[in-house]
């Protein structure tokens, strides 16, 4: 094996995880442009941290998701950055969001799990769109009489939202303050007790 110095572990590493079509982990890095050299865990992330640092005040981070590390903008430049694309954004129906947010955290879960919290059926094709973007999956069957589907969410899921486990998603008192920050900001005030006489 051959020995490679902290600068140019630090450029190989840099420049890997730039021309990677997707996010790379620290292992696949090994396995691949780094399996010549002799390269400790510790050095590797050391040099991974040091990217980081050197990109935190620019444009561009690097940043940490299931699936390994990429480089993404910074979300505060998306106004300017999507005049690059001519297409929209693609919009997704309230339906289709409330889906994947009762597949996110309540999974594993079945369509009719989902159909009972919501109170109206689920689509066909909101599963299907979930599952060609890669945010959902069939992850087995739950054990009951006509053995339906358990969907759970993917690393895609976590990729796309930069997240890089499901503890990273929001919590209850995260939903209450921003609901009550919208509250304050409203110029109609909801009373919280009932009116005195």
């Amino acid at each position: 094996m051959k020995k490679i110095n902290t600068a140019q572990l630090k450029q190989l590493v840099e420049a890997a995880i730039f021309v990677a079509d997707k996010p790379i982990s620290k292992q696949h890095l090994k396995e691949t442009v780094l399996n010549e050299f002799t390269v400790a865990d510790r050095t590797l992330s050391k040099v991974i941290n040091e990217l980081k640092l050197d990109y935190q005040p620019r444009g561009i981070q690097l940043v940490e998701v299931a699936s390994g590390y990429r480089f993404q903008s910074l979300d505060a430049l998306s106004p300017w950055l999507s005049k690059l694309w001519q297409e929209n954004a693609p919009k997704y129906s309230r339906a289709m969001l409330e889906t994947l947010a009762l597949i996110a955290y309540r999974q594993p879960i079945t369509r009719g799990e989902i159909e009972q919290v919501r109170g109206v059926a689920v689509s066909s094709n909101i599963i299907k769109t979930l599952t060609e973007r890669d945010w959902v999956k069939v992850v087995g069957h739950k054990e009951v009489p006509g053995r339906p589907a358990l969907y759970a969410t993917t690393k895609g899921f976590l990729d796309y939202f930069s997240m890089t486990s499901l503890s990273d998603l929001p919590n209850a008192d995260a939903f209450e303050n921003m609901a009550e920050s919208v509250a304050s900001d409203s110029p109609l005030k909801v009373l919280n007790e009932a009116p005195s006489e």
